[in-house]
């Protein structure tokens, strides 16, 4: 039988330094393949990135993923085969259904600093979409879940096509928070993008990350100011 809880450590993670780009890998992509880590139920892609200034993804494709984007440093030039064009900032994030297929590109829009950011591609429910793109900025709120992505009509500042949700929370230290599932036999990725917390029995350090399955709530207590994205998916196969 699978463990129903695992800490995935930071160091664990798959690496690639490419120059331009530091790509820490939470499951297989690219040329970094590990075939224990190749997804967590419909999440299948959580990457933690480092664009050097004035550098990034050219042009290319994606085709029936939802793909959400979380930049935690500096700037994002965003721009797609739709015609979008944005600069998405620390405090926003961005959503796009890639569907029947769409381009895009993703730059570091500061010449000078870097660019780090998180990206999540979720399996979506259901395939051959229109392609979409969306994004927002996030309240300034501390001490509690604010779910950034949901399921259409279902919660969340952003929707994709799939029943998941993602939430961030922003803790001051000595604050304890409590997640409960919104559907129960679904499982909960916790990745702590700073700070330092406690989770069960374990204790989390910066980029390190737990996942839960069979466990209906998880409760974190900040030891220090912390930031948390909490993913909540279907465990499909």
């Amino acid at each position: 039988m699978p463990k129903q809880v695992e800490v995935i450590p930071a160091a664990s993670r798959g690496h690639r330094n490419f120059g331009w780009l530091q790509a820490h890998y939470s499951f297989s992509f690219g040329e970094y393949f590990d075939p224990q880590r190749l997804h967590f139920g419909a999440l299948h892609v959580l990457n933690d990135d480092t664009i050097a200034p004035g550098t990034g993804f050219g042009m290319h494709p994606h085709r029936n993923m939802e793909i959400i984007t979380i930049p935690l440093e500096g700037h994002l030039l965003h721009r797609d085969s739709m015609g979008h064009q944005a600069v998405i900032s620390a405090g926003q994030v961005q959503v796009m259904s890639a569907g029947t297929g769409i381009f895009h590109s993703e730059y570091n829009a500061s010449n000078e600093h870097p660019l780090k950011l998180l990206q999540i591609w979720i399996v979506p429910q259901h395939l051959q979409v229109a392609p979409r793109y969306d994004m927002t900025s996030l309240p300034h709120l501390k001490d509690q879940w604010i779910t950034i992505v949901g399921p259409q009509h279902n919660g969340g500042l952003l929707w994709i096509h799939q029943q998941a949700w993602l939430s961030l929370a922003t803790l001051n230290a000595g604050t304890s928070l409590t997640y409960s599932l919104h559907q129960p036999d679904y499982g909960m990725y916790l990745f702590l993008i700073d700070g330092k917390t406690d989770v069960l029995q374990f204790s989390l350090n910066p980029r390190d990350a737990l996942k839960c399955k069979q466990t209906t709530e998880l409760s974190v207590l900040a030891k220090e100011p912390s930031r948390l994205l909490l993913i909540e998916v279907p465990l499909m196969e």
